[in-house]
């Protein structure tokens, strides 16, 4: 793994960043798009959240195994899963001196979970009013933690392992990656804790948020082909 080391000064290639910040402009475009709609109480919106929630929902009735399933794959979403995952990283980075990157992964790793509750307590928008889902929750629904934390923790593994990757092995992690986050966000709405837009919006924060401080604190390494 290949880590910026401390005081290097080179510039990337004006597209080694402009493409992630790219990535995080759409995600916020994503992010106040959906936030605006939620806001507004936009009609088309609140009927495809209501109707792909009811859909998607495990029931009220639901078994305890089935349960105990449901919240053993949301699990990756949580900041203690998160910050588990982190320690062995961290632990390497400190041992190679790569200061700024340590500084990094701290800060997007536990940050995010203050950027989504500021979020959520901005828009203030009520969960689910199933009787064995949202309603059990005391906290606000939009945008959805687990699924900024998942999509937070996928977006770090990928900017750090990248650059040492072949292009085969780089789709198939980054395959991997993606179907970890929708499978959070399923689980999300198959709890019946959060509405699709909750979590779209939450991948959306994650993937943005780490990539726009990835790119404040220089750890994006060019690409073989940008440094040569």
């Amino acid at each position: 793994m290949n880590v910026p080391p401390d005081g290097d000064t080179t510039v990337l290639p004006a597209r080694a960043v402009g493409r992630p910040l790219a990535v995080v402009a759409a995600c916020a475009a994503v992010l106040a798009l959906l936030g605006a709609g939620v806001s507004t109480g936009f009609a088309p919106l609140r009927d495809l959240d209501t109707a792909v929630s009811e859909a998607l929902y495990a029931g009220d009735d639901r078994s305890r195994a089935l349960d105990v399933l449901l919240e053993v794959l949301t699990a990756p979403g949580l900041s203690v899963f998160r910050y588990v995952v982190a320690v062995p990283v961290l632990i390497w980075l400190v041992r190679r001196r790569a200061w700024r990157t340590v500084v990094w992964l701290v800060v997007t790793a536990v940050f995010i979970r203050h950027v989504t509750s500021a979020l959520k307590e901005f828009f203030d928008r009520v969960r689910p009013a199933f009787e064995d889902g949202g309603a059990e929750y005391g906290s606000f629904s939009f945008p959805s933690g687990h699924s900024s934390g998942i999509a937070t923790l996928v977006t770090i593994g990928l900017v750090l392992a990248w650059p040492q990757l072949a292009p085969s092995p780089r789709r198939g992690w980054a395959v991997l990656g993606v179907l970890l986050v929708l499978l959070v966000g399923l689980t999300r709405m198959w709890l019946g804790v959060h509405y699709p837009s909750d979590v779209v919006a939450g991948w959306a924060l994650g993937v943005g948020w780490t990539l726009l401080t990835a790119v404040a604190f220089g750890v994006l390494p060019a690409r073989r082909e940008d440094a040569t």
